[in-house]
């Protein structure tokens, strides 16, 4: 994939990102701890019946308590794009050879122009985090560690040693299948993202337009 061009506050921003870098649908952070991100189906629970969101909530719980890791959900809240929409309805509008359609037409654009903005409507996008950090032994020293995990090249960035990237990666896959079981169960799907999508997606949740 060709890395989106940055914008002239570029270096302002890189220090707030965490993430060194991204290989195989893993996030690798500046800490050297992995995470895996999901994006998720929703569940309109204000539409369940009494009984059927006691038992969503108590499933819920029950699938939290069955984790053994933290987990990190995140609702992403955007003003809802309908420009790409509605310049292909104006282009059918310029194409309408009939003056009662082409009205009709033009009435709707503006309908859905005012309504959109009269309602504030927004794109929601649900997503779970699972993490994977090398917790320190007692056995071995801080360095040590480090050592074992990244390979250190002066005057260069350092990088995972393959072996013990697919060893930890590994691990964070199978808690990543076990948390799409869990949501499974609760009729959400979770779908992991690729590299291409993470690098998109940390793009977008940094340099938001205004």
């Amino acid at each position: 994939m060709v890395a989106p061009k940055l914008p002239k506050n570029a270096p302002e921003v890189q220090k707030f990102v965490e993430v060194r870098e991204i290989k195989e649908g893993v996030v690798i952070l500046k800490d050297n701890s992995l995470k895996s991100l999901c994006i998720c189906s929703s569940v309109n629970f204000d539409l369940l019946s009494t009984d059927e969101q006691e038992a969503t909530t108590v499933r819920f719980q029950e699938f939290l308590n069955s984790l053994d890791f933290p987990l990190q959900i995140i609702v992403s809240s955007r003003h809802f794009n309908i420009d790409n929409y509605l310049n292909q309805i104006k282009e059918l509008e310029k194409k309408q050879t009939n003056e009662l359609l082409r009205i009709q037409t033009g009435e709707y654009i503006n309908f859905v122009q005012s309504f959109v903005e009269f309602a504030n409507i927004m794109n929601k996008s649900f997503y779970v985090i699972v993490p994977f950090r090398i917790v320190e032994t007692k056995e071995e020293s801080f360095t040590g560690k480090i050592k074992t995990v990244v390979t250190a090249q002066k005057g260069k960035k350092a990088q995972f040693e393959m072996e013990k990237f697919r060893q930890y990666k590994t691990q964070l896959d199978q808690r990543t299948n076990m948390v799409i079981a869990g949501l499974q169960a609760l009729g959400i799907k979770a779908v992991p993202l690729n590299d291409e999508q993470l690098t998109e997606l940390f793009y977008e949740f940094y340099n938001v337009e205004k």
